[in-house]
């Protein structure tokens, strides 16, 4: 029925106009997108991932019916639960994880601890946190195996939001020794080089700083981000979004030498990461496709293995591989 129809029928019954002005609010208020799933037919990766291997960046989405998404939610996924994250571990060959709460859920963050509770070990969090939270909150949050909280400047996310509180939750997570984890929308890198430069904690920046493959690697944002990288030891970058870069279609070779560049300008502060289930993309990768590109821009073993292992041990405060 149509919000004209609505209104027509509440007049007949004689209802009051406040009722039907909030029908009619409702009824122009946007739908909220429903985004695509992850293929589910990884395809094996010819790359074997070293022993410990941790996925820094990925997500998990419900079940909505025990994990209730936020109303205000920027989009709606499809149930990705954990026990479809662990098949797609085993599928790959990676062992350990960070889950990254993502908006949907909002500042519930149990889907997160949950699933670290559920782990033995083998899971670490990024948590989505607010100055309503007490510092008893964060701490809890902290023994749940949370090691840091993400910030997202993207406007299909919410945007910047007020600066001023996002620099007093910074200071307060800093106290616990958290890092943050950094989301700046395309195009943004220099406007936030002194920003993040001034933070007194280490950040993470996502998905290689959402740099365009098809812009060059002359492109003035991500000789920026290298510059960054190169001279903040604060700076830590996720080798993650090689899809989102690209330009072309699958196996996204065209994000390849940009991921290079980021690694041998600080392997030592490098992470990798799938970003399953990969909400939000143009087009959807398949896992197994992804794995396979990290020895092209990891050649070295002993490179991959930092990128894999022994520097998330280090930033995520995981047990050390034996």
């Amino acid at each position: 029925m149509h919000r004209r129809d609505i209104l027509a029928a509440m007049a007949s019954l004689g209802l009051t106009n406040v009722i039907g002005s909030r029908i009619a609010q409702a009824a122009d208020e946007p739908a909220i997108p429903t985004i695509a799933g992850p293929d589910l037919n990884t395809i094996p990766p010819t790359f074997r991932a070293p022993a410990g291997s941790v996925d820094t960046h990925t997500h998990i989405f419900g079940p909505a019916a025990v994990y209730p998404f936020s109303p205000k939610r920027p989009y709606s996924p499809p149930d990705a639960p954990l026990e479809m994250f662990r098949k797609l571990h085993e599928a790959i060959g990676v062992e350990r994880a960070v889950i990254v709460n993502a908006t949907v859920h909002g500042f519930d963050n149990r889907v997160v601890t949950d699933a670290i509770a559920q782990s033995g070990g083998k899971y670490r969090g990024v948590a989505n946190v607010n100055n309503s939270m007490s510092d008893a909150d964060l701490l809890a949050l902290d023994k749940a195996g949370i090691r840091a909280c993400r910030f997202a400047f993207l406007k299909r996310l919410g945007g910047v939001g007020d600066m001023k509180v996002f620099r007093t939750l910074v200071d307060r997570v800093a106290a616990i020794g958290w890092h943050v984890d950094i989301y700046l929308e395309a195009g943004t890198v220099r406007e936030f080089v002194q920003i993040l430069k001034a933070l007194p904690v280490t950040y993470v920046i996502d998905h290689m700083g959402t740099i365009s493959a098809a812009k060059g690697l002359d492109d003035p944002e991500f000789k920026a981000l290298l510059d960054l990288q190169a001279s903040d030891d604060k700076c830590w970058m996720k080798i993650t979004g090689l899809e989102r870069a690209s330009a072309g279609a699958a196996p996204f070779h065209d994000s390849v030498p940009f991921a290079k560049q980021l690694i041998d300008n600080a392997p030592d502060r490098v992470l990798w990461g799938t970003d399953w289930p990969h909400p939000n993309v143009k087009i959807m990768p398949n896992d197994g496709t992804l794995v396979d590109l990290i020895p092209l821009y990891a050649p070295d073993p002993a490179v991959q293995r930092k990128l894999l292992v022994t520097n998330p041990e280090k930033l995520f405060k995981f047990a050390p591989v034996t």
